[in-house]
């Protein structure tokens, strides 16, 4: 399997390490290895037909800054140039135009190629199109980590629970907005925790995207498109973020055992981020930076899930359960 990564950031390099410490698995289960052919960040590119060395992959990008020494304009020549067979698609989510990763994402799968992606803009914006696209070259579109990180939920949804009908889900899926509302549980004012945040990493400079729900509402549009068959994008979803959340209402909900989460919400007939009352003790009721869902369904009844919604290596293995589900319907 030759593997094509485009965004070679902290996801991108998290895929490399599990590929380079999953070596005997694929030899193992399929007679030969997985091989980066070409690994792209946002200026450079580095590529080798016979497969780059995915641990010296990292170390060049964290010395030098970037990936290769060749440099580049358009990513779709560098696509063009390469022989591979799956696109690992892991650039920055735009989620107003879907930004390279979406160019690149379609490209792939007009060339014929299989495609990974935990890049929400394009699945926010654009998926019925790229599901159609995929259906018409034959290729295999896979994005579980686009949805929780390593919180398992979409496959789970398609493959464990096949033949249900899943009447909800509701969940956490922003762990910036969870951590922030966590340490107001604790007593501290919203920009004392969102500043908190920001020097642990968990919220950018401008956390707009995490705390006004943008980022939640694009996780929601594409459980409600791939699981619920719905033909929805971004502008659908009603959101309210957290920004507006008192000390005063924090503690009105601890005085009657509660506690404020930020929840998006999907059925056959919502689509909603907001935040809302939850009890305390209950599976939605977590705290610190975790993920997690409550799936609703008709035989099964309520299933509480919970994970990581971040981080590189926990990423990198929704990627790979992904490619390896791929790699098993080649064989």
């Amino acid at each position: 399997m030759r593997v094509l990564i485009s965004g070679f950031g902290t996801v991108g390099q998290g895929f490399a390490e599990v590929v380079a410490s999953r070596q005997d698995f694929f030899r193992e289960r399929y007679g030969k290895e997985v091989r980066i052919v070409c690994a792209m960040d946002s200026k450079t590119y580095a590529s080798d037909p016979d497969g780059l060395d995915p641990l010296e992959l990292v170390s060049v990008k964290n010395t030098a800054g970037r990936v290769g020494r060749n440099t580049y304009e358009d990513s779709v020549k560098v696509m063009d140039s390469v022989d591979y067979d799956l696109l690992v698609e892991v650039s920055p989510t735009d989620v107003l135009t879907g930004g390279v990763g979406l160019t690149n994402i379609v490209h792939a799968l007009e060339c014929g190629k299989d495609v990974i992606t935990v890049n929400k803009g394009p699945l926010a914006l654009k998926f019925p199109e790229l599901i159609g696209l995929a259906r018409k070259n034959r290729c295999k579109f896979r994005f579980e980590g686009s949805v929780g990180g390593a919180m398992p939920i979409i496959n789970l949804c398609h493959e464990n629970l096949m033949g249900e009908r899943i009447k909800s889900i509701r969940g956490i899926f922003n762990g910036t907005c969870n951590y922030i509302l966590s340490k107001m549980d604790s007593g501290q004012p919203f920009e004392q925790a969102l500043r908190e945040a920001q020097q642990m990493g968990y919220a950018e400079s401008d956390p707009a995207n995490d705390i006004e729900g943008y980022d939640a509402a694009c996780k929601v549009v594409i459980l409600a498109n791939s699981v619920f068959g719905r033909n929805v994008t971004f502008s659908d979803v009603n959101v309210t973020g957290i920004s507006s959340i008192t000390s005063e209402a924090v503690a009105l909900a601890a005085a009657n055992n509660m506690v404020i989460r930020l929840i998006g919400e999907v059925s056959d007939s919502k689509l909603e981020v907001s935040p809302r009352l939850i009890p305390k003790g209950h599976p939605l009721g977590i705290s610190g930076t975790l993920n997690a869902a409550q799936i609703l369904s008709d035989l099964a009844g309520p299933i509480a899930i919970t994970g990581r919604g971040a981080g590189r290596k926990e990423t990198a293995s929704a990627i790979l359960s992904d490619l390896i589900a791929i790699m098993d319907a080649r064989k």
